[in-house]
């Protein structure tokens, strides 16, 4: 087989076409995309809905956003020079550092030139004949490539409740994930925010330290864990880039692509007091140690969860001074880490404020929204501002938004109406040419470990591509069909099943979406399974893909 690096002019391969391969969306995955891309000379190019790079990171400026990967696991591992350059500054980076580091890559490896900004896509049509995608832009730009790469996020969709006058309130309102990039003064306001999930447990101590009241509208409540954020000094960034290679092979190794590894000990091979010890020391630890450095019975063992859920609930019960308020604040739905656990900081401590309270909106549900404020079933509040923390068209939303029409002009929202269907959370049989990064079915995992694996297949299956001079490959739909009862085989015996969590695909404001309909976003086997199992489909010759 010819090599890639044998072709002479591999940037003139498909000479007729705008690009060879296009790559939708500037965030993590993208950006590390074009980067490969750049340096095999291809004619790429990135296009992005937003006025700038970032995906996520660009987006939600909200007080308080930040992610809950440690700072130094989040980072790229592809460049020594940017581990070693490169300092941060905190245990959990807030937004403003992570969009400066990505900007920060970019403009290392002079990836600029290969970007275009302010491109919304409307459509994405396959021509059969010529082998080709036609991507038509909301500019009324068309672009032609071989090759079309997604990497427009996992939560990038922001769903609104469908309240009655939701448009009529008078004041400023918009979803969380659309906070205002310009400085925005709550001193003095009376501010709403409705939902308690990831995002407004972030937001909610932020706010409340600087408005005159805030409101906290609550139908079901969230388990969280402390975050226990900290600065990094130079002294510790010095130790961190000398075990980066460590860190970088611990994540490999871990189901979900953090250090943090599960304690091997059997649940029921300890005392309930050396699990009351280990739980102490975790929940007083730092970041997702509290739920991924737990015993493994906790995620497939009813008994075993409920154990550690009463353990939870017992320290949100002293954090919280009411404990009225701290029973509203315990889920009883559900029990702890069996969807992903928000990180907080002084969350709990923030319902002790006299300024704050929680409503029980699904005891009093919201009735409507109005011109002052809103009414639920029991009265009406009047509001200044109104954020809906209400959640993300997970996973498939993104994809939902354009109209993407693969061979024989079959639909990919049609294919995805009940949920998604992929091969290796990467391929889509009957959309050829079509290719995602972090697709859906791939490994729940920490973000950029997942991406760089991603990045790190898709890039080498194109080299094998061009070295062959094939123009078109599919998916096998035995092959599609098979991985597709794989990903559903490993929710059996895990508690993650039963859950209302965006990774079953549960978002009520999105139709289809409700509890009950099943719908099959991540592959729960694990990062290191899941890594395998690319490496096997790439090793012969990329198995399950038909080539011409």
């Amino acid at each position: 087989m010819q090599k890639i690096g044998e072709i002479k002019d591999i940037a003139s391969i498909d000479a007729h076409l705008d690009y060879q391969v296009i790559v939708i969306g500037a965030g993590v995955s993208g950006i590390y995309q074009i980067k490969r891309l750049a340096d095999l000379g291809v004619r790429a190019t990135v296009i992005d809905a937003n006025a700038d790079l970032g995906g996520t990171w660009y987006n939600n400026r909200y007080p308080g956003a930040r992610f809950d990967s440690e700072s130094y696991t989040y980072s790229y591992s592809f460049s020594k020079e940017v581990l070693e350059e490169w300092h941060w500054t905190e245990m959990f980076s807030p937004q403003p550092e992570t969009l400066h580091y990505l900007n920060f890559v970019t403009d290392k490896f002079a990836l600029r030139k290969y970007m275009q900004f302010g491109c919304r896509v409307e459509s994405m049509v396959f021509d059969d004949a010529a082998c080709a995608w036609t991507i038509r832009l909301d500019d009324g730009r068309q672009l032609t490539t071989r090759f079309i790469v997604t990497g427009i996020g996992v939560l990038s969709t922001p769903t609104l409740p469908k309240f009655p006058g939701i448009d009529s309130f008078k004041g400023l309102s918009f979803h969380a994930s659309d906070w205002p990039h310009d400085p925005l003064d709550l001193t003095g306001k009376r501010v709403a925010v409705i939902g308690t999930g990831a995002t407004a447990i972030q937001l909610i101590p932020e706010v409340a330290k600087v408005a005159e009241r805030l409101t906290v509208f609550q139908r079901r409540a969230n388990w969280a864990a402390p975050l226990n954020n900290g600065p990094i000094s130079e002294s510790q960034m010095t130790e961190i880039r000398n075990r980066y290679d460590e860190i970088f092979a611990t994540c490999a190794r871990t189901p979900g692509g953090f250090e943090h590894e599960p304690d091997r000990r059997g649940f029921y091979e300890v005392s309930p007091e050396q699990r009351r010890e280990l739980w102490d020391r975790l929940y007083d630890g730092s970041g997702f140690g509290i739920w991924l450095q737990n015993f493994m019975e906790i995620f497939v063992d009813e008994e075993a969860n409920a154990e550690f859920s009463g353990y939870i609930a017992e320290r949100i019960r002293q954090r919280v001074k009411d404990p009225v308020i701290a029973e509203l604040l315990i889920p009883k739905d559900h029990g702890f880490g069996i969807q992903r656990v928000p990180m907080e900081t002084g969350y709990f401590e923030t319902y002790n404020r006299d300024n704050v309270e929680l409503v029980d909106s699904a005891a009093t549900p919201i009735a409507r929204i109005t011109p002052t404020g809103l009414e639920t079933s029991t009265g009406a509040y009047e509001f200044d501002i109104i954020v809906y923390a209400t959640g993300f068209d997970a996973f498939t939303g993104a994809f939902d938004q354009i109209d993407i029409q693969g061979a024989r002009g079959a639909r990919l929202r049609d294919k995805w109406a009940e949920g998604p269907v992929t091969y290796l959370g990467a391929m889509v049989s009957g959309f050829p040419n079509f290719l995602m990064l972090v697709g859906p079915q791939t490994a729940a995992s920490n973000f950029p470990r997942g991406a760089e694996l991603s990045v790190d297949w898709v890039t080498p299956f194109l080299e094998y591509m061009w070295a062959k001079g094939y123009q078109r490959f599919d998916v096998d739909e035995a092959a599609e069909a098979e991985w597709f009862q794989h990903v559903k085989d490993m929710y059996q015996g895990v508690l993650l099943r039963k859950a209302r969590s965006w990774f079953t695909g549960y978002n009520s404001n999105v139709e289809g979406h409700e509890y009950g309909k099943m719908r099959y976003t991540v592959y729960n086997g694990g990062g290191p399974k899941y890594a395998r199992k690319l490496s096997e489909v790439a090793t012969n010759d990329y198995t399950g893909v038909h080539f011409r």
